[in-house]
């Protein structure tokens, strides 16, 4: 079920919401009913594959109990440990990677292993690193281990942030399941976040989408005009952005509506002036995540040499291109992060304040190509790609595909540009407070919040493009 879908809209979260406040009296009843509310959610387009999460939760349910009663027994602990990772990793492996995997064995061996067709459980790799990192935190002292297994499926199953993050160390949440304060402030904070979110996946990405799908269509395979290919790759770059950060702020006004407080996932990060900054901006739960259960662990960058920090920053990276996805563009993609991270801590260029606009300029255009690897299906089809771009192939610059693209759609690039920097939390902070103009400044927050809902719905009436393309990772 999609948040951008009718269905969600004006039946799931109406009702989910009506009988969530008639029940505020009880925080029992109140996370009863969210998780049956979770399930629900998550087994409206696959039902089967709530078993896979329910096998999840009980399994690290039972891992962190065992851990809790051995924490001060190091061996018996860490085998617990070790089990659980297995465990889990091992979930992820057979659904998300195994088919990969024999690929990769076949074409180096020459062996005739049959490849499975298996279908992905929606979101799995995002509830598995919540299981992880809640057996981990259970572990390590940052939160007291869940008796009630009740408790630690909510944790898991959560629907607003089940599918496409942001991924919530168990920490962050605990104290929250059982003492989270309602509020009408709350309610409406969140419901304006969620409407920004549905106005940035629904107006601005899906109009993207139709750009980046015919550029990418057609210069994946085939020759086109270089300005086509740049308009498809900038395309993308908006689409993907403004997908997953609409999901995000969608996330996160959910919550607000149920009393929960997530943190942020995204601070502008294409105003980054280094790949390090554009890493602390985007999808910033996931890199915390990695941060915190990998880098760290290894021993970061506070170590005795940097051949040593190379290391960690290549596990990392190795580990974060792998977890996008199984495809070899998923792991160059990761690689090319790790290259020109690396690089800046070793030179310090991300702690520069000199040449700002060209160090953007650098940021900006390896985060391009990196997304146009990033969305090819192969390694082939990304170089043939990136060949258009840079008119390897004589295919020219000019084409009437790309003026016809930028009439249409010129004012979602200009508008996706503009509320990809922080000029949109300048404009609502205006129309919040009043600030500048006073009043009638503030009274037309409001309206354009309700202005946008009416025209994400005809939208969706109308049945218009509508993936969230950040489920498939």
């Amino acid at each position: 079920m999609l948040f951008s879908s009718v269905v969600f809209l004006f039946y799931f979260l109406p009702l989910v919401l009506g009988l969530y406040y008639i029940l505020r009296f009880s925080v029992t009843l109140k996370n009863m009913l969210l998780l049956v509310a979770s399930l629900f959610f998550y087994a409206w387009g696959e039902p089967r594959f709530v078993l896979v999460m329910l096998v999840s939760i009980a399994l690290n349910y039972v891992f962190a109990l065992l851990v809790d009663k051995y924490r001060d027994r190091r061996t018996a602990a860490y085998t617990v440990i070790t089990v659980m990772l297995v465990a889990n990793l091992g979930m992820l492996f057979v659904y998300k990677y195994l088919a990969f995997a024999l690929r990769i064995v076949n074409e180096s061996t020459g062996f005739g292993f049959s490849i499975p067709h298996i279908a992905l459980p929606l979101g799995i790799s995002f509830f598995t690193f919540h299981a992880i990192s809640y057996v981990i935190d259970v572990y390590r002292g940052h939160g007291n281990v869940q008796k009630n297994p009740f408790y630690v499926a909510l944790y898991i199953s959560f629907f607003p942030q089940l599918v496409a993050g942001p991924i919530l160390r168990y920490n962050m949440i605990a104290d929250q399941m059982m003492h989270r304060k309602e509020s009408w402030d709350k309610f409406a904070v969140g419901c304006c976040r969620f409407i920004v979110g549905l106005s940035k996946k629904v107006l601005l990405s899906n109009s993207m989408a139709i750009v980046a799908d015919h550029a990418f269509s057609m210069g994946g395979t085939g020759d086109i005009a270089s300005s086509l290919a740049w308009l498809g790759a900038i395309a993308y770059t908006l689409q993907i952005y403004f997908d997953f950060s609409g999901y995000s702020d969608m996330a996160i006004g959910l919550a607000l509506m149920f009393g929960f407080k997530f943190e942020e996932n995204f601070r502008y990060p294409y105003i980054s002036r280094s790949i390090t900054e554009f890493w602390r901006r985007w999808h910033i739960s996931l890199g915390t995540w990695f941060k915190e259960y990998v880098y760290f662990p290894l021993g970061g960058s506070r170590v005795s040499n940097k051949d040593k920090m190379i290391r960690n920053l290549l596990i990392v990276w190795g580990l974060t291109g792998i977890w996008h996805g199984a495809e070899w563009t998923f792991v160059i993609w990761g690689l090319i992060n790790f290259a020109f991270i690396a690089l800046e801590k070793i030179f310090n260029l991300d702690k520069s304040t000199r040449y700002a606009p060209l160090r953007h300029f650098y940021a900006m255009f390896i985060v391009v190509i990196g997304w146009v690897i990033f969305r090819s299906p192969d390694l082939l089809q990304a170089g043939n790609y990136l060949g258009n771009m840079f008119g390897l192939y004589g295919n020219g610059f000019w084409s009437d595909t790309t003026w016809m693209f930028m009439k249409e759609y010129a004012l979602f690039f200009i508008l996706g540009i503009l509320f990809s920097t922080p000029l949109a939390l300048r404009m609502n902070k205006w129309m919040v407070d009043g600030v500048r103009f006073g009043k009638p400044l503030e009274l037309l927050y409001p309206v354009t919040i309700i202005a946008l809902f009416l025209v994400c719905v005809s939208y969706l009436v109308k049945g218009t493009y509508n993936p969230f393309i950040y489920f498939n990772f």
